[in-house]
């Protein structure tokens, strides 16, 4: 009997250890979903399954009013720095009940034996602070708010991503690689999309690959998103060039992570030049009709000035000023409805004619009610 309670002791100890290791973050009962399409179902920072990672997931809303959804705070973070999201419209998957909650409210347990998501720190949330205590005494850890719990991904944000950056460039990389040139259709082209979920929801619902589980299609994903995209934008002669740092004054996004939408606005003013970075032309048009709108600017349209955006199909830098430009099409940009352009008229024609566009315009010829109206 002695043994067999010694035994016991062995097991529980042991099962403790291997469910912290191999703790399971996956949901156990209908994943709610705030975004909105067929990408719902994936982070659209990361990639990963929001169903996967339900048990550390957030969701909250860019100042845009758009509902955005993550499989973990780290990816909150990282969109935060680039959109400015309103924290108080932040909510989280309460670890127990797996409801969504007030974030601001939740009790976060840091530091715990179970892997963290995206992150090397775990941060599980919980509506009641006795049972992240109880949580605490199985799996370790402290509790902390919100605002700490942000705070410490925000700070480890570097480090965390470089380190994972490793593990992508030696595994999952290679792997995606394979999984594109043996199972899926070359002409994929991943410039085409805006964000990694869209990615990979339209490879899945539209079969452009052989049947994939989850693992295999994020491995892909990855691949074409952070590798294949961007050396097929390295290849492009004469493009927009912008900086990783360079944020729209219009709605703050970094402009590099569109390179298909980059446009530019230089004034010439005493002998030097005020250049600005937009990604998409109807964010450089409401900045060039009125730039101090946006901030405090010492240029005006007035000024002479030099316009470059990115040709549509080439994916190269044009006059903007003589560019043909279709609006009203059935093409997103970053912001929604955009004026697409075009160095020929012979592609805006054609691209009019396959994406149900509304007219033709040349760029003297762009209204700023017109640009606004975009926005509907």
């Amino acid at each position: 009997m002695r043994y067999f309670f010694l035994l016991l002791i062995f097991l529980s100890f042991f099962c403790t250890f291997i469910n912290a290791k191999d703790f399971s973050k996956k949901a156990s009962k209908e994943v709610v979903y705030t975004q909105k399409g067929e990408e719902k179902k994936w982070c659209p920072i990361c990639g990963m399954s929001i169903k996967k990672y339900y048990k550390t997931s957030h969701t909250s809303k860019l100042q845009n009013e758009t509902s955005r959804q993550y499989c973990s705070i780290r990816c909150l973070v990282k969109d935060d720095l680039e959109y400015g999201i309103n924290k108080n419209s932040v909510q989280v998957v309460d670890f127990i009940s797996e409801k969504l909650i007030n974030a601001k409210s939740a009790y976060y347990v840091l530091g715990s034996e179970v892997k963290g998501t995206m992150s090397r720190i775990s941060k599980l949330a919980f509506l009641k602070e006795e049972e992240a205590k109880a949580f605490i005494k199985k799996y370790s850890g402290q509790i902390k708010s919100f605002d700490e719990a942000f705070d410490e991904a925000k700070k480890n944000l570097k480090t965390d991503t470089s380190f994972f950056k490793t593990k992508k460039v030696k595994k999952i990389y290679p792997k995606g690689k394979r999984i594109f040139e043996k199972l899926c259709s070359p002409d994929i082209d991943p410039t085409m999309y805006l964000e990694i979920n869209e990615l990979k929801a339209d490879i899945k619902n539209n079969k452009l690959c052989k049947k994939l589980d989850e693992s295999r299609l994020h491995a892909l994903s990855l691949y074409l998103w952070e590798v294949k995209r961007l050396g097929e934008q390295s290849v492009v002669e004469n493009k927009v060039q912008v900086k990783d740092n360079e944020k729209c004054p219009v709605c703050g996004m970094f402009v590099a992570k569109y390179p298909r939408w980059a446009a530019k606005l230089y004034y010439l003013h005493n002998d030097h030049t005020h250049d600005f970075s937009f990604d998409g032309v109807k964010d450089l048009m409401k900045f060039y009709f009125n730039p101090t709108k946006w901030g405090d600017y010492k240029v005006s349209k007035n000024m002479q000035n030099t316009i470059l955006v990115t040709d549509y199909y080439s994916q190269k830098g044009i006059d903007g000023k003589k560019a043909y430009y279709v609006i009203g099409s059935d093409v997103y940009g970053p912001m929604g409805h955009e004026l697409i352009p075009f160095e020929k008229i012979e592609d805006a024609k054609v691209f009019k004619k396959d994406h149900a566009g509304i007219k033709i315009v040349q760029f003297n010829e762009i209204k700023e009610k017109e640009v606004y109206k975009l926005d509907e």
